[in-house]
């Protein structure tokens, strides 16, 4: 068999360098060229004053530090600082805990030093460097004592620097400080560093890091179950509104969580409708996704409606959402004993998502559904029967829970306490002498409506005819005047008065 000649890159035709081209552009960058990728992107920032590169390197902050690990913190800090006697790369490399080795086996295997070493990159590259160590500190819980020393230290160093152009890795900073308390179980005392810095950011109109900071103390009140505190904290500070959509989401989830506390749930059921349109999709965030349907769903309930049987289905939603589910169906059917059964199965995770004394109150919402379907099935029923169907205690409490409903209008009947029992009210028709005069009165009211508004609409008759006339008076009027200027009158003596304007 002949050997097949290759041809030269040069002698190719354009089609395939140019498709050869876009395979190499497809295949995805390894984690270490993303890294000096972003840290391009954060130089040119800081360069040109363009904010936009360096949010468009924190959009990729998520999926960056599932690949982080020793290794490729190492090169991208190797690669980035080509100063061997750099103190940031110093600092930097000793917070990496396999940093030793890796430097040992750089020293044996080391290739020469270019003589013209590349200039120090910005100091917003160093704290996204720091930021990335950090993120990976937090991916092992032997690392949370480290992890702690490396936020304050960053902290301090962002302070000092005090650099404008740092500000959105600042707001990143911010949380991932924020997570380190949390982990550690001490989130109560990072709230003094957060109050200061709120402070100091409003002073200095740090939007992006303003509205981070709110968050962290909302979040940090909420954890600790202070509702007037993170009630006092909204009222007392206003959220800016250059935020991005990721922080709006979080502020009317907190919001939305505040309200339903605070027995205003319209209030609380609109946030978290703005929190839902304004959270990334359900496949970028899904534990918020699943977090803001959760207490939705809740609220709609408080509220006297039922959600979606639709929205249960949502690949997303449709595991984490089985236990409200059937809370759903247990309030829908009115049924006390299913739902005291599913509030007891599903205890743990509606503690787990802060929901169970909301759900708790929906007990009233389930016996009120309850009593309305008994009164739609029986024109008559003992106060006994009520109880049992009900499962209530006894039957003291179900002549309560009946006066309460009849009195609020939930239904239509009267208790009998000589005989113990209660007489529904016949259910009404959608015909009869009641219904034709309110429909008489709504008549007649639209028909008034109608003739005032023509009324109003007319105009006097032959009104136009004096306009005319009084036009026509003025034009004989300009004439004669005109007529004594040709002829050389005098304006002051025989013409009228036309004032020292004229």
């Amino acid at each position: 068999m002949d050997d097949v000649e290759m041809k030269p890159v040069d002698e190719m035709p354009n089609g395939e360098v140019e498709e050869k081209k876009e395979e190499e552009s497809k295949q995805p960058l390894s984690p270490v060229e993303e890294i000096k990728s972003n840290v391009a992107l954060i130089e040119r920032a800081v360069s040109t004053l363009e904010p936009r590169f360096t949010h468009r390197v924190l959009r990729t902050l998520g999926a960056l530090r599932k690949k982080l690990d020793d290794k490729v913190l190492h090169d991208a800090i190797d690669e980035i600082y080509t100063n061997a006697d750099s103190p940031s790369k110093k600092a930097l490399l000793s917070w990496i805990p396999g940093a030793a080795e890796q430097e040992g086996l750089m020293e044996v295997d080391s290739a020469p030093q270019p003589k013209h070493a590349q200039p120090e990159p910005v100091p917003e590259s160093e704290i996204y460097f720091r930021l990335l160590i950090l993120h990976h500190l937090l991916a092992s819980p032997s690392a949370y004592p480290r992890a702690m020393e490396l936020a304050h230290e960053t902290i301090q160093r962002m302070q000092s620097l005090n650099r404008r152009s740092m500000d959105p890795i600042a707001a990143k900073v911010w949380y991932a400080l924020e997570r380190t308390y949390e982990l550690g179980g001490e989130l109560a005392d990072a709230r003094p560093l957060f109050l200061a810095a709120q402070r100091t950011a409003s002073l200095r109109h740090d939007d992006e890091t303003q509205a981070s900071l709110i968050n962290r103390l909302l979040r940090s009140y909420l954890n600790y179950n202070l509702y007037d505190q993170a009630d006092k904290l909204v009222s007392k500070t206003t959220f800016p509104v250059s935020a991005a959509n990721p922080q709006y989401a979080r502020y009317h989830y907190y919001l939305g969580r505040i309200k339903a506390v605070q027995l205003n749930y319209t209030a609380a059921h609109t946030n978290l409708q703005q929190a839902i349109r304004r959270a990334p999709p359900a496949k970028t965030a899904p534990g918020f996704y699943q977090a803001v349907h959760k207490l939705s769903v809740v609220v709609d309930l408080l509220m006297g409606e039922i959600p979606d049987r639709s929205l249960f289905r949502h690949p997303v939603l449709e595991k984490a959402l089985n236990g409200y589910f059937e809370i759903v169906k247990a309030v829908r059917m009115g049924s006390l004993s299913q739902f005291q059964s599913t509030l007891s199965k599903h205890a743990a995770q509606f503690e787990k998502d802060r929901t169970y004394t909301l759900i708790v109150r929906l007990r009233q919402n389930v016996i009120k559904t309850g009593i309305r379907r008994l009164s739609l099935s029986y024109s008559r029923i003992s106060l006994r029967d009520i109880c049992v169907k009900l499962h209530l205690d006894s039957e003291e409490d179900a002549e309560y829970i009946v006066g309460k409903a009849i009195r609020d209008g939930v239904i239509e009947g009267r208790i009998v306490h000589e005989k113990g029992w209660m007489e529904c009210g016949g259910q009404k028709s959608g015909y009869g002498p009641e219904v034709s005069d309110v429909f008489a009165r709504r008549i007649t009211y639209c028909l008034e409506l109608h003739n005032q508004s023509v009324k109003a609409m007319r105009y006097p008759l032959n009104a136009h005819r004096k306009e005319l006339a009084a036009a026509e008076g003025a034009r004989e009027r300009e004439k004669e005047l005109a007529k004594e200027i040709q002829e050389g009158g005098d304006l002051d003596e025989d013409g009228p008065d036309l004032g020292e304007g004229f």
